[in-house]
This record gives C-alpha cells, structure tokens and sequence, in this order.
C-alpha cells in the first residue's frame, strides 16, 4: 500500500496543478475531460471557490492523486471527482483520499456525502441495458464487468446505491447515484 501525504489543492504549484489536469483528463473513462482545456478548467473550479475544495495526495513532489468535495446541497457533500493516476490504482491512495474528504466532511457537519459514478465503458450489467420500466429493480442487479467499474470501491467504502439515473449518457450508460451517511451509528 501506497503511503501518500494529504493537502489541501490550495498548497500545490503549478506544475502539480498541471499535473491534477493531466491524472482527471487519464483517470475518468468515457468523453469527459478530454477535450483540449476542459480537464485544466475543472482543475481550476477548485481554486478559490468557496462551494467546492480539493485534497491533493502526494508522494514527494509527484501528484498521485486527488479529490473534490462540492457544497450544493446543505447537509450532504458531493464527492466529485476522484482521480488518481492509473499506474498507481489500487495501492491506497483512493482510499486514503476518501477518507480525508469524510474527515473534512464530518468538521463541517455534514450528515453525509454523495456521488454520481457514470457507467460509459462498460464497467457493470447496467450498461447497454435498457433500465426501463423499473429503473431501481435494474439497479438491485447490478454486477462488474470484467473491466469492472468505482461503484465496487464505493461498495467497499461504505457507499449504497441511492438511484439510477438511465441513459443519462447516451442508450444503456446510466449514472449510478451513491450515498453514504457521516452519522455515528449508521
């Protein structure tokens, strides 16, 4: 396991800013980000806007990984993104960056943190799927692929599957809608 340093986005210089560019343009399957610019400018949605805050994972000065958290709704944080550079999945830094983003979650008392994790490459059985007319009983099926999918990482984070949002790229790629709650006990 990867042991990573943890910061806020705020301290890294700009070639580790650049860098966040390059590991969200890498790291998200599907068309988002790709496009020349659009991965620096959601970068920089992070920088300086008081809804949204970034944690940047390091090891040295090499940019691993990072994560976003939005303040949209008053009481629930959207994680939004996770990145981390794929030669260095599976070695903790997700994991360890989730838990920071908890951590900061539970500081500003919110009861919980949500996400949307798009299947557009095939990732589960949901995809090329025709959810209609029962979108939630189709979500209650819901397998990997062998490329398998992040709503299993989520699964083993703590995450349930809230909603199912069909075709919301395209026939058969849904956004799959996670949840988890911050509350002791739950």
């Amino acid at each position: 396991m990867t042991r990573v340093q943890l910061v806020d986005f705020a301290a890294l210089t700009p070639p580790q800013i650049a860098e966040a560019a390059r590991i969200l343009r890498e790291a998200i399957h599907g068309p988002s980000y790709k496009q020349p610019g659009e991965a620096e400018a959601e970068v920089a949605r992070f920088l300086g806007n008081p809804d949204r805050f970034a944690i940047a994972a390091l090891e040295g000065d090499d940019l691993v990984g990072w994560i976003g958290g939005v303040r949209d709704y008053p009481a629930s944080l959207e994680l939004h993104p996770l990145v981390v550079d794929p030669p260095r999945h599976r070695q903790g830094a997700g994991r360890a960056l989730v838990a920071a983003l908890e951590a900061r979650a539970v500081a500003e008392a919110f009861l919980a943190i949500h996400l949307g994790t798009d299947d557009e490459h095939g990732g589960t059985n949901l995809f090329e799927a025709e959810a209609f007319p029962d979108p939630l009983a189709k979500l209650a099926t819901i397998a990997p692929s062998a490329q398998g999918h992040a709503f299993f990482f989520y699964r083993k984070l703590g995450f349930v599957p809230v909603g199912l949002i069909p075709d919301a790229n395209g026939f058969g790629k849904p956004d799959i809608l996670m949840s988890k709650s911050l509350r002791r006990g739950q």
